[in-house]
């Protein structure tokens, strides 16, 4: 079993973002109509406010057995609630070589360690294969004490827990 590590993200770590959002984006093209731009690429131009606003972002990098594997952006406040506490995974993507390893969950899971908060995870449902994903992954961290609803006329499933009530959370081998 791979060792996962989450690593925040540095400034000069905005070139190897931007190139695994690009996978990302290329990954979501179809489900969701993304288009190219003229000069090839998809963007994501809110990647530099993950270091203009870092009380409020939070961009991570997942590392499996040393080796880049995919990366995490989190915001504090989540445009599925009025909170401005709360906090939401915006963005969240493994390579393809490394899903269903395992890698994705046990990344996800020590994001929710390192940032204990009220957590918002947001699934288009269209997006199958991610509400089944996070349905799993948010069940077997938070067990009961998540909550899931629909939003903007079930085109989002919503799931909702509360990541500092976790037992034995920190500190533990990925």
């Amino acid at each position: 079993m791979a060792r996962v590590e989450l690593r925040k993200a540095r400034p000069e770590d905005a070139p190897v973002l931007t190139n695994l959002l690009e996978l990302y984006c290329y990954d979501l093209s179809q489900a969701f109509g993304l288009q190219l731009g003229a000069d090839g690429r998809y963007g994501y131009p809110r990647l530099p406010l993950y270091w203009q606003e870092p009380d409020r972002r939070f961009a991570y990098l997942v590392l499996a057995d040393g080796q880049l594997a995919g990366f995490a952006l989190a915001t504090r406040g989540s445009p599925a609630t009025e909170d401005p506490s709360h906090l939401d995974v915006a963005e969240f993507f493994i390579v393809r070589a490394l899903r269903r390893s395992g890698i994705g969950e046990r990344a996800a899971h020590a994001l929710w360690d390192q940032m204990p908060g009220h957590w918002v995870v947001r699934a288009a449902r269209r997006n199958a294969p991610a509400v089944d994903f996070w349905r799993g992954v948010i069940g077997r961290y938070a067990r009961a004490a998540e909550a899931e609803r629909e939003l903007h006329g079930a085109h989002w499933t919503v799931f909702q827990f509360d990541a500092t009530q976790r037992a034995g959370g920190a500190g533990r081998e990925l």
